[in-house]
């Protein structure tokens, strides 16, 4: 992985293959990305340029990026940055790396909330994300459902700093209330009663930990995977929340772990708040979420 007076696109093939060689999925798409990261470049732009020198003066640094893809280092850390239903997010290792499937748990919540809160038909609802990290879901629903209010709830501080920046970069600002604290305590506290609730909680079981890929177990935030003993610990303390609560919400949206949506959705109906629980499958055909609306 060194030399000098190679092409762009050889440095490109170069690095797919010291990533492949290295256990990496998907490492010509990593190598890309990283390579786009170094330069400063868009893809347009490297597809347009790949017969170009590679700059030497950069080699030092593209060593230092591949190795720290090549020890697992996710690419998103590496790069600060994912994609996430359009938008581009800030991300660091305080926050777990928004995934394609919660892409679908948005996609329902803005379907339903709007079918319940049509537009201009009066007092639109106020919807709080329950354990934010990067804000990917209050920064996506304050950008496509404009006359929402918005609420994103942490416990980790460093989590929803990152939020903040990302909903400023979005252009969203000021439309959404972060709050920190547990659970949806904090919102509580505030006086506040959300009409929808929505949270893709910890829910890793503790024992499962030590077996995750080691891009997940060695650098995304243990706070935000852990579940407890079975990995249900997060949706019970939430039942039990929402039960308490003077003013229930007439929406709730949660992503579960593998098999754990029957049992998430059995205690949403043991609460006797909903008029109907139903589960959604990700593109995987996974039963990855649950909808409970009154």
């Amino acid at each position: 992985m060194d030399g000098s007076g190679k092409t762009i696109r050889e440095a490109y093939v170069e690095a797919s293959s010291f990533l492949k060689r290295h256990g990496v999925d998907e490492s010509a798409q990593n190598g890309q990305l990283l390579l786009e990261h170094l330069l400063g470049w868009s893809k347009t732009r490297l597809y347009l340029n790949w017969q170009d020198p590679f700059p030497e003066e950069k080699e030092l640094d593209w060593q230092r990026l591949l190795s720290r893809r090549a020890g697992g280092e996710p690419v998103q850390y590496i790069i600060g940055s994912e994609g996430f239903y359009g938008l581009t997010l800030q991300v660091t290792p305080a926050v777990l790396i928004p995934r394609p499937e919660t892409e679908i748990l948005v996609q329902e919540i803005m379907n339903r909330g709007k079918r319940l809160w049509p537009e201009g038909s009066g007092r639109q609802p106020l919807a709080v994300d329950i354990g934010t990290g990067s804000g990917a879901i209050p920064v996506t629903l304050a950008t496509h459902c404009p006359s929402w209010e918005l609420g994103a709830v942490d416990i980790s501080e460093a989590a929803l700093e990152v939020a903040r920046r990302n909903a400023e970069q979005n252009g969203v600002g000021g439309r959404i209330r972060f709050l920190q604290g547990d659970l949806l305590a904090p919102v509580y506290a505030e006086g506040l009663s959300p009409d929808i609730v929505i949270s893709n909680p910890p829910y890793i079981k503790s024992s499962d930990l030590p077996d995750l890929q080691r891009e997940v177990r060695d650098f995304e935030p243990h706070l935000a995977l852990d579940g407890g003993d079975d990995g249900l610990d997060f949706y019970r303390r939430l039942a039990e929340q929402l039960a308490l609560q003077p003013v229930k919400p007439r929406l709730v949206g949660f992503e579960v772990g593998m098999g754990q949506a029957a049992v998430v959705a059995a205690m949403l109906r043991e609460l006797g708040l909903f008029g109907s629980v139903s589960i959604v499958r990700d593109l995987a055909g996974i039963e990855r979420h649950v909808l409970a609306e009154a």
